[in-house]
């Protein structure tokens, strides 16, 4: 779990933050000033737009602070770009649609799972969904927010644990998407489920060990991973969320050589009570001859100084098995480093790259539950003598959850399938499906519950005591909210996309607004920007979407596909006229930049339902129609997009942000009973072994 914290730690000198908040006016690009935009701060967040010449990129990692947790913006920002993935060696469409290319080429036609894939596939999730129809109680795990010990073996013994491990560990090997689709479906019983063995496999010990771990590691863990033990990642720590360069767990290498001592805490690891692998982020101090930096470690989670201190509880997922863990002097041996030292972060970026597909196939499952729901209750209730379905306010709703279903699936199902393929680099499109499908699913589910009225307020459990069709919606709504927050925020997705959109700009023209480059270094990349600019910029001005019958194999989608290309050059225009006028403060002018993302994200959406339902036109008709109602749908939103980002209340916000946080408005805070006052937001936590008992859970082999 990556949380955002929007507020800077009141520094308590050497003891390290306090977590107190305090007025954010300590930066001259911060101050108001007549006649010029304010400037928004946001401590722990990556930044869209720093610049690679200032780092050191021997062996990837960045310059490192001296101390963990105190560390300045600058540090902050090398640290995030030094785990960046700076090479484009395959095409991404997402890349070129941000600079104005509308490289259809690239998703059309419509890509293809391979056939014995299929077959392979088809037979686990037929063997997957009968168990999980028939032994698997998800309103239990809801009542007594717990995964029973059976359903762990049960996943097991279907091989549901090593669903993304090859074959030749034992694993299925399945693709990208006939793996999401599994998820979908285990979602659909308990969201629980879906977490569980998307955290096991997408983000922890599996998938990290099958790109950059040695075959020795591999042999040594990925077949007992593949036969049910569960793995988890541990990167977030309680004062570090967004901004990784704060990160305190140390690994400090032994003295014989012969590995390293962990110590540190470890907050919010999903499986991390259940866990008896664990990948750990922990950093290495430099020393001579050591370059040291945040390092990936498998570790054993039954080792000697590791304490499960608490099993942490949310408004949703309440199956959810996640840890406050506690690392004492745990001995891990050299050779269980991931990819080498000061790899950590870069490993973990990429690893997401991927990883993040898992999040949105549980939004779409849940768009698609939504729609069955809406629809039944929709034509069933009547209120002034028709069906509330045919009342306009609710047909709206109705149309909205239905086009953005097909929406979120489309952009999943491509993203698993060039996954699958392996051509080209996804790491955009990936963040725009995981940002998407968190916002549209959660939209959904709101819309959902007003379709519901009452009873959608209602609980599952309630429902049936009265007759009624336990249709668990509250349960939907608060179990989607943590993918706005999971595997990266909005806010963070919102600028780690802008800063990979703005990429090619940066790599021609950083250095002119890098204000550690000399003139030198400013003169070559005037020279290159030049270059780049005289030939980019003429593609702006005229495209294929301007030409009435262009598009014309697409039939009634083809205006949609024009608007796209003729949105796509409209966006990349602005994003260059921003960065003209704003330069290096174009990072701070966040708001902007969401505007952008979002506007790319629509636009990815709408050419991969009209490449879909172009495809499938023979075998669903019906699709054509909901890919046009979806772009109808999408149009609007993007003009509106458009629109906010010129005309908008940005500036006046950050202004009034800063007087917020000075308390010159705390007086309209009285007159209600606050949260109490005598514990510190950010809990500090002191090294050396626990004192609290162990709750970590073991589940016990078939007897």
């Amino acid at each position: 779990m990556t949380t955002t914290q929007n507020s800077r730690p009141d520094p308590a000198g050497p003891g390290g933050p306090t977590g107190r908040v305090t007025p954010i006016d300590d930066s001259s690009s911060a101050r108001l000033s007549p006649g010029r935009d304010p400037e928004p701060v946001v401590d722990d967040a990556e930044p869209p737009a720093g610049t690679a010449a200032a780092i050191d990129q021997a062996g990837g990692v960045g310059p490192l602070p001296t101390e963990a947790g105190q560390v300045s913006e600058k540090e902050a920002r090398q640290v995030a770009e030094a785990a960046r993935e700076t090479a484009w060696d395959r095409p991404s469409f997402g890349k070129e649609l941000f600079l104005g290319r509308f490289r259809l080429d690239l998703i059309n036609p419509w890509p293809r799972a391979k056939a014995e894939d299929v077959a392979r596939a088809e037979e686990f999730l037929g063997a997957f969904g009968a168990y999980l129809d028939s032994e698997v109680d998800g309103a239990a795990i809801e009542r007594d927010a717990r995964i029973p010990d059976e359903v762990f073996r049960g996943l097991a013994r279907l091989g549901a644990f090593g669903m993304k491990i090859d074959r030749k560990y034992g694993g299925l090997g399945l693709s990208n998407l006939h793996y999401c689709r599994a998820l979908m479906r285990a979602g659909s019983v308990n969201p629980a489920i879906s977490a569980l063995l998307s955290a096991h496999q997408s983000i922890g010990v599996p998938q990290p060990l099958k790109m950059f771990g040695t075959p020795e590691q591999k042999q040594r863990f990925l077949p007992r991973l593949a036969a049910g033990e569960v793995s988890a990642f541990l990167l977030t720590e309680p004062d570090v969320g967004s901004d990784p360069a704060r990160l305190a767990t140390t690994a400090e290498p032994t003295e014989d050589g012969t590995g390293y001592r962990l110590n540190g805490v470890k907050l919010w690891a999903t499986n991390g009570t259940v866990a008896t692998l664990l990948v750990v982020m922990a950093r290495v101090p430099a020393a001579e001859g050591r370059r040291g930096g945040i390092t990936a470690f498998v570790v054993d989670g039954d080792s000697e100084g590791i304490t499960v201190e608490r099993r942490n509880a949310f408004v949703g997922l309440r199956g959810l098995e996640n840890s406050l863990t506690r690392f004492h002097d745990v001995f891990v041996p050299k050779e269980n480093v991931i990819g080498g030292e000061g790899k950590g972060l870069k490993i973990a970026l990429t690893t997401l790259n991927t990883g993040r597909l898992s999040l949105p196939a549980m939004c779409v499952g849940a768009g698609k539950w939504s729609l069955n729901v809406a629809r039944e209750w929709a034509a069933d209730r009547v209120q002034w003598g028709r069906p509330v379905g045919e009342h306009e306010a609710v047909a709206k709703k109705l149309s909205f959850i239905a086009a953005t279903t097909y929406g979120m699936e489309s952009m999943l199902d491509l993203c698993c399938l060039l996954a699958d393929d392996d051509r080209n680099d996804i790491r955009i499109e990936a963040a725009l499906v995981k940002l998407y499908a968190s916002e549209m699913a959660w939209k959904i589910a709101d819309e959902l519950i007003q379709i519901r009225g009452g009873r959608g307020y209602e609980t599952a459990e309630s429902l049936a005591a009265r007759g009624e069709r336990p249709a668990a919606v509250e349960q939907l709504l608060r179990d989607l909210r943590i993918n706005r927050i999971f595997e990266g925020s909005t806010e963070i997705m919102h600028l780690l996309i802008a800063r990979e959109a703005v990429d090619a700009h940066l790599s021609v023209a950083g250095d002119i607004i890098d204000p550690d480059a000399g003139l030198g270094r400013k003169a070559k990349a005037g020279a290159r920007a030049g270059v780049f600019y005289a030939k980019w910029l003429p593609t702006l001005a005229v495209g294929k979407g301007q030409a009435p019958r262009a598009y014309a194999e697409f039939g009634p989608l083809a205006g949609h596909l024009r608007h796209v290309e003729r949105a796509s050059r409209k966006l990349a225009r602005a994003t260059f006229y921003a960065m003209s006028r704003w330069q290096g403060k174009m990072e701070r002018k966040q708001a902007f930049l969401g505007r952008v993302v979002d506007i790319g994200a629509e636009l990815f959406a709408m050419a991969a339902v009209c490449v879909r339902a172009t495809a499938e036109r023979a075998e669903h008709p019906e699709h054509v129609e909901l890919a046009d109602l979806f772009c109808r749908q999408a149009r609007l939103r993007v003009d509106e997009l458009f629109t906010g980002l010129w005309s908008n209340t940005d500036s006046v916000d950050v202004a009034a942000a800063k007087r917020i946080l000075a308390g010159r408005y705390a007086a309209l805070e009285e007159g209600v009973v606050t949260p109490p006052a005598d514990r510190p937001w950010v809990a500090r936590w002191q090294p050396g072994p626990s004192t609290a008992p162990d709750v970590r859970r073991r589940i016990p082999p078939a007897g």
